[in-house]
C-alpha cells in the first residue's frame, strides 16, 4: 500500500502536527501527515481564538519563520485586539477571535496546496524502532509505513479519558475516540510517561442569550494582523464579544454538585492548568470572590454557537445548566454541548533535546501536548521546530535551535527540556528574561534571516524584512541627525504639558520624552514630509518609535544577553562524569545526570543547580 519510504511522518494533525508537516515539506522533505480524522485538521478544540499574552508573540514568531498559523488566523479572524497597549511595547500581545470552521478549512486547504505533503486517515498504534533508531509507524489496521524520522503530535488523544460529572468515557475530545498503543510502546522503550488534565466550557446557542444585559467587548478601532506577508489584510469589520459575571447564587448552585465533581471526588488524579482553572476550581480556591468574569465569544461569522470563556467545568451537565441559567443574560440559555474535562498521557519533556528529538530514540520527535504544554500557540511553535529539525536530520544538516534571547519559542523549549513540567505549561511574558528584545513587532527582524538560512523562510519574506529594517534604521537616523527649532516644537510640547525648549536640539532627544509620540511629531512638516516621501508604512513607523523611545532599555538587555551567552558557548562533553566532582551538591548531580545539559548556560537554569555548582564545573573544565 505504501511502496515508498517517507522522509518524515507526522502523527496527529492538530496545531503542532499541521505546522510540523508544513515546515518539513517546505524544507523539501517528503512528508506524510497521519491523522484519525482528516475532517478535523487544526481543529480548535477549546476556545476559538489565537494569540493573547505572550501567545501572540509566538504566533508572530511562527509567521516570521514561514509557518502558517499567522496567515490562517488572519484569513479566518472575526475580531482583532492588541492587548496591553497601555503598557510598554514588550507587553503588547496580538489576539484574534477566529471562525472555528473556516480556521480548520483554511489549514487543510493550505496543507493540500503544499508540495511534498501526503495525507492518510488512520490511527497510529505503534512505532517501528530498530536499534534505538526510528524506522516508521504501524497503524491499527497493521499497515507499516517506513520513514527516516517521525514527529509525534498526539494532543490529548493518548489514552484520553473524558469526564462529565460521575460519567467517564474514552475519547481524545468530544465525539472522537482516544488513541491507544503508542504510550505502552514508548514505555517499553524506557520512556517515562505521566497524566495531565485539561477542560473546556459548555457551548451555547446565541439565540437564547440576552446580550443587552452584558458588556460589549469590541475589537480594536484600527485592527492590525498577525502575518508579516502581503497575503492577508487587516479586518474591515468585526464581530463583538460580550462580558458578564458569575454571582454568589451561581457559586452556590455549582457547589451543590461538588460531591459529584471528578475534580474533587478523586476520579481525576492528574494536574490541570493552574492559569486556566475550571469554574469549580476558581470558586474553591478564591472563596473570597463573589463573582468571576465570563467572556462570551462567537464561534464564527455566521454560526449562532458561542464559547463561554471562563466557565470550564466537568460538573454534571444538569448542574452546569442550572448554574449557567442564573448568570445575567443566560436566563433562557440553551446548550449545544456541556463542558467536560479530559485526562491524557504526556511524556516529561526532560527526555528531549533542544531540537525536540528524543534522547532515547534517534529520529523521533515530540511536539505539543505530548510534552506537557497547553495552548494552540505553544503546540504550533513546537510543531514548527520539530518539523524543521526532522527535515534537517534527514538532510544530514545541523539541528536548528533558538536561544532564550532570540525567541519566546526558545524560552518555551528551554523551559520544557531543562526544567520539565508537572502541570500543563503555558507561556507568559514573565517567563522571558529578555522580553524587551522579544517583542511582537520585531519577530521578523529576529527570526526571518535565521529561517531563510536553513531553507524555510522564502526569499520574498527576507526581502520584505530587509526593506523594513532599512527603512526604520534610516528613519531613526533622521531623528538623530535632524534638529528642530524652539518656535516649531514648543507649541507641540505645550499641548502635552512637556517642558519647552530655549534653543534648537536634535529631534531624537525630544522624541525620547515619555509623552511625545510620533503622531504629535507628525505635526511638523519635516517629519510628515519624510514619511510621505519615503512611503513609510505602519510597521516601519511603529518599529522606529520603539527603537527611539526604548533605545536605552534595548541596549541594556542586549548587553545582559551577550554576557549570559558566554556560558552558552561553553559546551559540556557528551559523557561528562558528574560523580567525579566531589564539590557538587547531591541534588545538582542527580539533576545534571538526568537532564544531561549541553551547555553551562543550560545547566545553570536547572532547578536545584546553584551558582556555586556552576563555579565548580567552570573550574573543573579549566575556564
Amino acid at each position: 500500500m505504501f511502496d515508498k519510504e517517507y522522509d518524515v511522518i507526522v502523527v496527529g494533525a492538530g496545531h503542532a502536527g499541521s505546522e510540523a508537516a508544513a515546515a518539513s515539506a517546505n524544507m523539501g522533505a517528503s512528508t506524510l501527515l497521519v491523522t484519525m480524522n482528516l475532517q478535523n485538521i487544526a481543529q480548535m478544540s477549546c476556545n476559538p481564538a489565537m494569540g493573547g499574552i505572550a501567545k501572540g508573540q509566538i504566533v508572530r514568531e511562527i509567521d516570521a519563520m514561514g509557518g502558517y498559523s499567522g496567515i490562517v488566523t488572519d484569513k479566518t479572524a472575526i475580531q482583532f485586539k492588541m492587548l496591553n497597549k497601555s503598557k510598554g511595547p514588550a507587553m503588547w500581545s496580538p489576539r484574534a477571535q477566529s471562525d472555528r470552521m473556516r480556521f480548520a478549512e483554511q489549514w487543510r486547504l493550505m496543507l493540500e496546496q503544499t508540495p511534498n505533503v501526503d495525507f492518510y486517515q488512520e490511527m497510529v498504534s505503534g512505532l517501528i524502532i530498530e536499534k534505538d533508531i526510528i524506522k516508521g509507524v504501524r497503524t491499527s489496521l497493521g499497515v507499516e509505513i517506513r520513514s527516516k524520522a517521525v514527529v509525534l503530535t498526539n494532543g490529548t488523544f493518548l489514552n484520553g479519558l473524558i469526564h462529565i460529572g460521575d460519567k467517564q468515557f474514552g475519547g481524545g475530545r468530544a465525539g472522537e475516540k482516544a488513541a491507544t498503543g503508542i504510550t505502552e510502546e514508548l514505555v517499553r522503550c524506557g520512556f517515562e510517561s505521566g497524566r495531565m488534565k485539561t477542560g473546556t466550557p459548555p457551548r451555547v446557542d446565541g439565540r437564547s442569550l440576552d446580550f443587552s444585559k452584558m458588556v460589549v467587548q469590541p475589537g480594536d478601532e484600527n485592527p492590525e494582523k498577525f502575518s508579516y506577508t502581503d497575503l492577508t489584510k487587516p479586518l474591515t469589520h468585526q464581530r463583538d464579544c460580550h462580558m458578564t459575571y458569575t454571582s454568589p447564587l451561581v457559586h452556590d448552585l455549582l457547589r451543590e454538585g461538588f460531591d459529584r465533581s471528578p475534580m474533587f471526588n478523586g476520579r481525576i488524579k492528574s494536574i490541570g492548568p493552574r492559569y486556566c482553572p475550571s469554574i469549580e476550581d476558581k470558586i474553591n480556591r478564591f472563596a473570597d470572590k463573589d463573582r468571576h468574569q465570563m467572556f462570551i465569544e462567537p464561534e464564527g461569522w455566521d454560526t449562532v454557537e458561542y464559547y463561554v470563556n471562563g466557565f470550564s467545568t466537568s460538573l454534571p451537565e444538569e448542574v452546569q445548566f442550572k448554574a449557567l441559567r442564573s448568570v445575567v443574560g443566560f436566563e433562557n440559555v440553551k446548550f449545544f454541548r456541556p463542558g467536560y474535562a479530559i485526562e491524557y498521557d504526556y511524556f516529561p519533556p526532560t527526555q528531549l533535546k533542544h531540537s525536540l528529538e528524543t534522547k532515547l530514540v534517534e529520529g523521533l520527535y515530540f511536539a505539543g501536548q505530548i510534552n506537557g504544554t497547553t495552548g494552540y500557540e505553544e503546540a504550533a511553535s513546537q510543531g514548527l521546530i520539530a518539523g524543521i529539525n526532522a527535515a534537517l536530520k534527514v538532510q544530514e544538516k545541523p539541528e536548528f535551535i533558538l536561544q532564550r534571547n532570540e525567541a519566546y519559542i526558545g524560552v518555551l523549549i528551554d523551559d520544557l527540556i531543562t526544567k520539565g513540567t508537572e502541570e500543563p505549561y503555558r507561556m507568559f511574558t514573565s517567563r522571558a528574561e529578555y522580553r524587551t528584545l522579544l517583542r511582537q513587532d520585531n519577530a521578523d527582524l529576529r527570526l526571518t534571516p535565521k529561517s531563510h538560512e536553513i531553507g524555510l523562510a522564502s526569499e520574498e519574506r527576507l526581502k520584505r524584512m530587509e526593506e523594513k529594517q532599512k527603512a526604520s534604521t534610516a528613519f531613526v537616523h533622521f531623528f538623530r541627525e535632524t534638529s528642530v527649532k524652539p518656535e516649531d516644537i514648543n507649541p507641540i510640547l505645550e499641548s502635552v504639558d512637556s517642558s519647552t525648549m530655549k534653543q534648537s536640539d536634535k529631534m531624537f532627544k525630544i522624541f525620547a520624552r515619555p509623552n511625545i509620540t510620533l503622531d504629535l511629531l507628525r505635526k511638523l512638516d519635516t517629519v510628515e514630509n519624510y514619511i510621505q516621501q519615503n512611503n513609510l508604512d505602519s510597521e516601519v513607523l511603529e518599529q522606529t518609535e520603539i527603537q527611539v523611545k526604548y533605545a536605552g532599555y534595548i541596549d541594556k538587555e542586549k548587553n545582559n544577553a551577550d554576557k549570559l551567552n558566554r556560558l552558552e558557548d561553553i559546551k559540556i562533553p557528551d559523557h561528562f562524569n558528574y560523580d567525579n566532582l566531589k564539590s557538587l551538591s547531591f541534588e545538582a548531580k542527580e539533576k545534571l545526570k538526568k537532564i544531561r545539559p549541553i551547555t553551562l548556560s543550560q545547566a545553570s537554569r536547572i532547578s536545584g543547580v546553584s551558582p556555586s555548582d556552576i563555579s565548580v564545573m567552570l573550574v573543573h573544565m579549566g575556564r
